[in-house]
């Protein structure tokens, strides 16, 4: 999809008006003496314990770096060569920062521009901080079309099932036997969920997901949940919607519409399971401050018990490798399985998938075509 595959009228639109395109991403340090200052950003300049930051630089430490500045920088390429349109970087937490993106955008005269966030799943507390920093810079010479949450794309649950299809037979034929699959997402604290009533959110959220399980609150894995979500442009303007904060509900979703599409595959609802992964150092069982659950530990452990030996795991809540699945599940959980006799696969992660580009693209062009239709809201209503 290229400019040149639309209407003339609209491809001089976009020509006319300077578009183009912001992909957001969290932002990763470039070495090991920089976390530090990265992990400053990450919580908002407050003070962090001397043993979490030393876990911290541990752990990139033992995958050498996190790959992730270079796979999104990547992925912007992709997408430019796809759409033919100019494609920015802005990192939350690291360079480029979001709002150095954003100015060096309006010096190029970039007058529209669709900024997608790239974690598909939509936590307003979380998504909520890419808006702010995006609009405090655009003032009113550059016009935004945020892009919070793109869940349910079909061109997302095709990738991601591409990757797994393939990673599921190699499983099954190494174990001699079917293996389940363990979708996951990056856990968040619970309170940035609960900030909001959940009148009715609850019959979507079966599986505990609302409060961080302790060993004893968990009675086996997450089987896999069906929730229904409204219909979606991929391209909402304005400020988030009220109501629960859909975070637990959409990365589901994605898992839900992930398995779906190996179902030829002899993939059932009774062989997919789901749970958080990541859980922040302060958030463990019994803490004043729990993330959602349940855990990967406890359900590697469940699968186990179930009289499983295999299991292929792959998070849903990722586009490209990274220091959560390069130490948390090829380092971490492996060493966990393995204390357990689970045989743990993964499939390869999403990085320069042309599905994945696909997708981006698809996401952009429509909201490209909703910020010629109509007027967002100014940037003060959404800061």
């Amino acid at each position: 999809m290229t400019v040149a595959s639309v209407s003339d009228g609209f491809a001089d639109t976009l020509r006319a008006r300077k578009f183009a395109v912001l992909l957001l991403a969290h932002g990763t340090p470039e070495t090991v003496e920089e976390i530090p200052e990265y992990l400053k950003n990450v919580v908002s300049g407050r003070a962090m314990p001397q043993h979490v930051v030393e876990e911290i630089q541990h752990r990139y430490a033992q995958i050498g770096k996190s790959p992730l500045t270079e796979w999104t920088f990547r992925q912007a390429a992709l997408l430019q060569e796809k759409i033919g349109l100019p494609v920015y970087v802005g990192m939350r937490n690291w360079k480029p920062y979001i709002a150095d993106t954003v100015r060096a955008m309006r010096a190029d005269g970039v007058t529209d521009a669709v900024a997608l966030c790239l974690a598909p799943q939509n936590s307003r507390t979380s998504v909520g901080l890419y808006r702010r920093a995006a609009y405090a810079e655009a003032g009113s010479a550059l016009r935004f079309h945020f892009i919070d949450a793109w869940a349910d794309h079909p061109l997302l649950a095709d990738a991601f099932a591409e990757r797994l299809r393939l990673c599921w037979r190699e499983a099954c034929a190494a174990v001699g036997a079917k293996v389940p699959v363990l979708f996951t997402a990056h856990s968040v604290p619970c309170r940035t969920i609960q900030a909001q009533p959940e009148p009715s959110a609850q019959a979507a959220r079966p599986d505990r997901s609302e409060s961080g399980p302790s060993s004893k609150e968990f009675s086996g894995p997450s089987r896999s949940t069906r929730p229904t979500a409204p219909e979606r442009s991929y391209a909402l303007p304005g400020a988030a919607a009220a109501g629960p904060d859909p975070y637990a509900v959409e990365t589901k979703q994605t898992a839900a519409l992930v398995a779906q599409r190996l179902v030829a595959e002899r993939l059932t609802e009774q062989d997919w399971y789901f749970a958080f992964q990541s859980q922040g150092m302060s958030g463990g069982p019994g803490s004043a401050n729990p993330w959602i659950g349940p855990t990967v530990e406890d359900t590697l452990r469940a699968i186990h018990q179930e009289g499983h030996r295999g299991v292929v795991l792959q998070p849903i809540g990722f586009l490209c490798d990274h220091v959560e699945i390069l130490y948390d599940i090829d380092i971490a959980f492996q060493e966990l399985a393995r204390t357990l006799d689970l045989k743990l696969f993964r499939p390869e992660s999403l990085n320069a998938s042309p599905v994945l580009i696909d997708a981006l693209a698809d996401l952009t062009i429509s909201g490209m075509r909703k910020l010629q239709q109509t007027t967002p809201a100014p940037a003060s209503v959404l800061t």
